[in-house]
């Protein structure tokens, strides 16, 4: 159902099959979304359907679209198969016009709200339909706003607001664009503009973040309108089922009086937490929770839920699975399954695996925090509306967000006044989020927590400037491209970088639980990464089975250990290149001792040295640089001639394109001793386990095979010196001899390569840059993220 109606339309389907109060309304499919995309107009017949499913929500509603005397407003929303929190559009109040205000206004008891309704009518319309810039009516409301006691829109007057609507009328005649008077065309324009919405960029970069297709399409969704802005026994709102910051159980949400539902999302206004609703309308919040626990229980999840409250009357508008953090999700799951409203197997579903590697992300240094506030770095405090610790860049502009984040690799902390569905795609590429307006159910609130991101929201204290790229906190000035750090578990925010400490695995006591019922369900192992032993230590207290990946070569760029490495490729005769290599040996034997010594009896996957010499040695450049300066300064002879003979040993050795040449197991065969040297260190390690009581497993990986002939010549050599090491040392130790399949050609002659393999791994990176002629260092930030947003790759294939 959700695939045809869209997430939205299937709740409300379902609500109203559970006799929820949910206003009347219709769902136009996504079916007749793809087709009008496809063509530009609608599909035949949808015309005649939209009418006849409004005449009966007229008869529901017992009022007609148009009608000056008891007109029916209606709402149109968007809904997609997966939850996609504002990235789409919506237009309110439509069936309004001059002629229906003029008369409502005559008639009605609340002249305010009318007006109230039409420019938000006028404002919407404008924006989304007619594409017209949403500041233009931004700042004649905020011009408006500022001149009230309050300078807020509930303090506007019906006076005020009809003057703002004639100045929206301006805006249009200034554009020259039309607001249609008939609301039948109103509704079809904005069901057009909702269908539309589905191929906006934010909508398009949020699919493209979060892999989800491009060709589901959205439904529309018609709805009678229900009004928060009626006065102050009206409002509106949006409550979690449990807190989707925590996952504690128990009514987590905002309300906000007198206003429409946009007004909480927007963060325009800062709304009331929920509870205080109970003090204000007893009976509408015993309602509200009723129907949250109804609706948790017959969707077994955790539910955000959007309300209004019109003249004391509660209405239930949507309903969809909450977007929540890592550890609500986790706490979520695992209070869920004890509570028998999911069995454990479906918890271990509902947890992603995003979600236990941000549990096990760093957080900020308590004592340095405490330092931070001594050293008066402290600069305000909001609402923690997303965990987590963040530091990086002020960017106040969601383009140099997207630019810098995506395309240079930087840490940003975007910074706005309140975030829109137009900042989402800086959203993606920020790691924090800090806003100065808005609630812990924002724009920004729900999409940081989708996205796993720390948002801070609220920080009232903090004015922003965006003509000058400033913002201020007190007496604090914080320029765009200064350092900040947010911690969105506290919501303090801080000036300048705080150091970060690991997590601690062994107080994640939800996570472990959910870990261990995944363990009882799995067919798969899990092992890790492990270049040095406290690697190999983390990922054992982590629950790995195995090493799947020991990278060799980063043993070798260790400060003490290079000058060896560089001595063994510079060496001008096979004694002094020995001499290097019998330095080594230890230092290798220790390496690989540590690694098994942590992985006790469980396999230790160790890849042999994988990339080109060259990287062992200095730049060309910087050494060419460092002999010009020598030579015109006439200074350190003695240093100049060892900088001339790297400069030629390097030169030699310098190739074209070095990530297709001398590297991997052509290394290995061309460069004779090193890898030998590496297998000796890892058996005479294995043995001396072995002869302690251990029982390792050391299994050798040579990297890079395109030919069968390179891993048959390259596993007799190191296999005669495993078996050597064996003898030496008189133990026996199990053991295999396996490859990395990352050469297309390896993967199309896998078969022949499988005769002398014990075991393979693929190397992903390499295997995807050469299938696809891609250098990933280049092509993702030159043109792969273009060639996704245009539709010519479904997904970045890295």
């Amino acid at each position: 159902m959700r695939e045809l109606l869209g997430g939205k339309g299937a709740g409300l389907a379902e609500m109203t099959r559970l006799r929820l109060p949910v206003p009347p309304g219709f769902t136009i499919t996504t079916e007749a979304c793809n087709s009008f995309s496809a063509k530009g107009k609608f599909p035949p017949g949808l015309q005649t359907q939209i009418a006849t499913a409004l005449r009966k929500v007229e008869t529901a509603a017992k009022r007609r679209l148009g009608d000056p005397k008891n007109p029916l407003l209606v709402s149109v929303r968007s809904g997609a198969k997966f939850s996609m929190p504002g990235m789409m559009d919506t237009v309110l109040n439509v069936g309004l016009n001059d002629d229906v205000v003029a008369a409502l206004a005559k008639s009605s008891q609340n002249e305010r709200f009318v007006w109230d309704a039409y420019r938000r009518l006028l404002q919407m319309f404008g924006r989304i339909v007619r594409d017209i810039d949403g500041q233009k009516f931004e700042a004649i409301l905020g011009r408006w706003k500022a001149k009230t006691a309050g300078g807020k829109d509930t303090d506007l007057t019906a006076n005020e607001l009809r003057a703002i609507v004639k100045e929206f009328e301006g805006v249009y005649r200034s554009e020259r664009k039309e607001f249609p008077q008939n609301p039948r065309e109103q509704l079809e324009e904005a069901i057009k503009a909702v269908f539309q919405s589905w191929n906006g960029k934010r909508a398009v970069d949020y699919r493209t973040f979060h892999k989800i297709p491009h060709d589901l399409g959205t439904a529309a969704n018609v709805q009678a309108m229900v009004f928060g802005n009626l006065g102050e026994d009206s409002g509106t709102g949006v409550v979690f089922t449990r807190n989707p910051a925590t996952g504690e159980r128990g009514l987590y949400g905002e309300y906000l009086a007198n206003a429409q539902g946009e007004d909480v999302v927007a963060g325009i206004r800062t709304p009331v937490k929920i509870a205080e609703l109970k003090g204000r309308m007893p009976k509408i919040y015993r309602e509200l929770e009723g129907y949250a626990k109804a609706l948790e229980t017959h969707y077994k999840d955790l539910q955000d839920i959007e309300f209004t409250v019109e003249g004391g009357k509660l209405w239930v508008l949507q309903t969809r699975a909450g977007k929540r953090t890592a550890r609500a999700a986790v706490k979520a799951a695992v209070d869920m399954a004890g509570e028998k409203l999911i069995s454990r197997d479906e918890a271990v579903l509902r947890v992603e695996p995003a979600h236990v590697i941000q549990l096990l992300m760093p957080r900020f240094d308590e004592g340095a925090k405490a330092t931070a506030h001594k050293d008066g770095r402290y600069l305000a405090k909001g609402l923690n509306a997303s965990p987590g610790a963040a530091t990086g860049a002020v960017v106040f502009d969601p383009d140099e967000a997207q630019r810098l984040g995506r395309d240079e690799k930087k840490p940003v902390i975007l910074v706005r006044v309140e975030t829109s569905p137009d900042d989402v795609h800086g959203m993606l590429w920020a790691k924090g989020i800090l806003t100065t307006r808005g609630g812990a159910t924002s724009h920004a609130s729900v999409v940081a927590r989708g996205l796993g991101l720390p948002c801070i929201v609220g920080a009232e204290s903090i004015r922003v400037d965006y003509e000058d790229g400033t913002f201020s906190a007190g007496e604090s000035i914080v320029r765009s491209g200064d350092a900040i750090s947010i911690d969105g578990t506290t919501g303090e925010v801080f000036l300048g970088r705080i150091p970060t400490i690991d997590p601690d695995f062994k107080g994640e006591k939800e996570l472990q639980t959910i870990l261990s019922w995944a363990d009882k369900a799995r067919r798969l192992q899990v092992w890790g990464n492990a270049d040095y032993p406290r690697d190999a230590i983390r990922a054992r207290e982590f629950g790995a089975q195995g090493v799947g990946l020991c990278r060799t070569e980063h043993m070798f760029f260790e400060e003490e250990r290079l000058p060896i490495v560089q001595r063994m490729i510079l060496a001008a005769t096979e004694r002094e290149r020995q001499e290097a290599l019998d330095k080594l040996l230890p230092i290798q034997r220790g390496d690989f001792d540590g690694i098994l010594a942590a992985m006790g009896d469980l396999p230790v996957v160790i890849r042999l040295i994988d990339p080109p010499l060259h990287e062992f040695l200095p730049k060309y450049e910087d050494l060419l640089v460092e002999a010009t300066e020598l030579r015109l300064t006439g200074k350190d002879a003695p240093r100049l001639a060892e900088v001339e003979r790297l400069l030629k040993a390097v030169a030699a050795m310098k190739e074209q394109n070095p990530m297709l040449g001398l590297r991997g197991c052509r290394l290995g065969i061309m460069f004779p001793g090193v890898t030998e040297m590496q297998v000796r260190a890892i058996f005479e390690a294995a043995a001396g386990r072995k002869r302690a009581g251990g029982d390792p497993h050391p299994e050798i990986m040579i990297p890079l095979v395109g030919h069968v002939n390179e891993l048959r010549i390259e596993r007799e050599k190191l296999e005669r010196v495993a078996k050597q090491v064996m003898k030496e040392q008189g133990v026996r130790i199990d053991y295999k001899f396996g490859t990395m399949i990352e050469v297309p050609r390896g993967a199309i002659t896998a078969d022949e390569i499988a005769e002398y393999a014990e075991f393979f791994s693929f190397g992903t990176n390499d295997l995807t840059q050469m299938t696809f002629g891609y250098s990933r260092d280049d092509a993702e930030g030159k043109f792969l993220m273009s060639y996704v947003e245009r539709g010519i790759l479904p997904a970045n294939p890295f």
